[in-house]
């Protein structure tokens, strides 16, 4: 899961909570979820059942993606990690993986 650390970078670059409608889904449940997601490769429809209804989840995630939430989580986490030394931008490719 997503650590408090991690969580102090992540949680602030996304949108803030509406005052009105439906109570909104937990920020960071959406970020694990979606992280859960990624890492593993199921289908949406398989997410576990303690991340709550998928179908929830993924409208959240496809509206940050259209909002560019997740561009600028990649680009903010990115530029921490360089400034730290975490980061390495050399890499190597053949025409054989290309």
């Amino acid at each position: 899961m997503i650590s408090d650390e991690a969580w102090a970078v992540i949680g602030p670059l996304l949108p803030n909570v509406k005052s009105t409608g439906r109570p909104p889904v937990d920020r960071r449940t959406v970020v694990e979820a979606t992280a859960w997601r990624f890492r593993t490769g199921a289908p949406w429809r398989d997410l576990p059942e303690r991340f709550g209804n998928w179908n929830t989840i993924y409208k959240n995630f496809n509206r940050f993606s259209e909002q560019g939430v997740w561009a600028r989580v990649l680009e903010r986490t990115q530029s921490l990690a360089q400034q730290s030394g975490d980061l390495d931008w050399v890499a190597s490719i053949d025409s054989t993986i290309v």
